[in-house]
């Protein structure tokens, strides 16, 4: 099981270290914990996310399906407020805000914003926490 000392790491693909900090950082809230000339650090909401240097690695066209990450947040005010930055900072919705599997358990709210890179990112609050997983 998942402690708190145990960080979940992605690194994904991404066109320019500039936008992909200032998109992370300004646009989301994420700290910066390291930039190098070929990539960047962040902290994504308590996880690592390491943003690649890599303009000939970048989905052209991006599918929600197969490939996306994000956030599932346990407490619905800060998925509200995630909502409301990425708003605020003219962030690229990919998806609008939906309400999934409405009438059952597993209801949740979902939206989902594409990055500078075209990274496909989700962030989800279920009504239930016991049906995170």
């Amino acid at each position: 099981m998942r402690s708190t000392k145990q960080i979940f790491h992605l690194a994904i693909p991404c066109v320019d270290l500039d936008e992909a900090e200032y998109f992370y950082t300004q646009v989301l809230g994420c700290r910066l914990a390291r930039r190098y000339d070929d990539r960047i650090t962040l902290d994504f909401f308590g996880d690592q996310v390491v943003c690649h240097l890599a303009p000939d690695k970048i989905d052209t066209n991006p599918e929600m399906y197969p490939r996306h990450f994000g956030i599932t947040f346990l407490d619905s005010a800060n998925f509200d407020t995630v909502l409301e930055r990425a708003r605020l900072n003219g962030a690229s919705l990919f998806s609008n805000l939906d309400v999934r599997f409405d009438g059952l358990r597993e209801r949740h709210q979902t939206f989902a914003l594409i990055d500078p890179s075209n990274n496909i990112l989700e962030f989800k609050n279920y009504d239930d926490s016991e049906m995170i997983y």
